[in-house]
């Protein structure tokens, strides 16, 4: 029985103990909401913008600002960045064409033309590079 009181003792304790542990900086600083609400109901941004009801920006007009139409801005583009992979939405692979690397860009970080790496301490350091560069060409 006296067993048992000190385990019990020594649990409260400890739980007790606990209670003075640090408290993380996200419970402690507030940071501001990311829009408010008007008198008037509208909703309003950090920057004092309209939003929507989906929370996109509106001008005076009351059109988005940002949205940009993608296939018309893409219309013409022969590259795709997913091209070839299985669209499930559409039941097809992507159209276009992954664009081809850059000359070294198979022998690894740091091995092509115009790479960061740094030259050892005595060794001559590299040409710089010379002529037009190249654009790259759609894999076929």
């Amino acid at each position: 029985m006296a067993s048992i009181r000190v385990v019990a003792a020594v649990v409260s304790g400890l739980s007790l103990g606990a209670c003075g542990l640090p408290v993380p900086d996200y419970k402690v600083v507030q940071y501001p909401a990311p829009y408010r609400k008007e008198a008037s109901g509208a909703a309003l941004d950090n920057e004092d913008f309209v939003l929507d009801a989906q929370g996109y920006r509106l001008d005076k007009q009351g059109n988005r600002i940002g949205e940009l139409d993608v296939p018309a801005k893409t219309a013409g583009e022969k590259s795709n960045a997913v091209a070839g992979y299985y669209i499930s939405s559409q039941n097809a692979n992507a159209p276009g064409a992954v664009m081809a690397p850059s000359v070294g860009a198979g022998a690894g970080a740091g091995y092509g033309p115009g790479s960061g790496t740094a030259t050892p301490y005595g060794t001559a350091a590299s040409p710089a590079a010379s002529g037009q560069p190249v654009p790259l060409a759609p894999r076929p």
